[in-house]
């Protein structure tokens, strides 16, 4: 099967109680499938990754979040995956949104991988699930995160990954 390239940026929409929204997504050609991701997708022609991390939340969430509430790029990670009989090879950037009360109440979910659910987790929740949460390790890389954003700071690359071969 052909790999096809995909570039993505994603968004660690964080409420005021320091829990991060995962959508959930599942493949419909694998039975029982199904795993949590944060809220973003991929980088249409002519955009740059803020554009694209603006409009998915948008897209996503119909939150209007200006570009300037979103911090540097935190995180970057390579990976291949399979969902619906297609194979991704994906390159991801993270960025960090924190939202108010207000904002969360006003947020309609609406995304195609929606209708599996929603939800918002604390860092003690991800730490103990054993559903599948991408990128593997939210629960120790959120934490420090979450303490404090160095705007100077260089993004941390999280790794290459297979999510079909590498283990969970």
């Amino acid at each position: 099967m052909a790999l096809t390239e995909r570039w993505t940026s994603r968004v660690l929409l964080v409420d005021e109680d320091d829990r991060l929204l995962l959508l959930c997504g599942r493949d419909p050609r694998r039975t029982g499938a199904r795993w949590w991701f944060t809220v973003g997708g991929g980088v249409e022609p002519g955009e740059n990754y803020v554009q694209a991390a603006v409009r998915e939340v948008w897209e996503e969430t119909e939150l209007s979040l200006p570009a300037a509430r979103l911090s540097p790029v935190v995180w970057t990670r390579q990976t291949i995956f399979s969902v619906d009989g297609q194979v991704f090879d994906q390159y991801e950037e993270y960025r960090l949104a924190r939202v108010a009360a207000s904002e969360v109440c006003g947020m309609n979910i609406r995304t195609e991988e929606a209708r599996y659910g929603h939800r918002w987790w604390s860092t003690a929740e991800l730490a103990i699930t054993a559903e599948t949460v991408r990128p593997k390790r939210m629960a120790s890389l959120l934490p420090g995160l979450l303490a404090t954003v160095d705007h100077d700071r260089r993004p941390v690359h999280l790794g290459d990954f297979n999510e079909d071969t590498d283990p969970e």
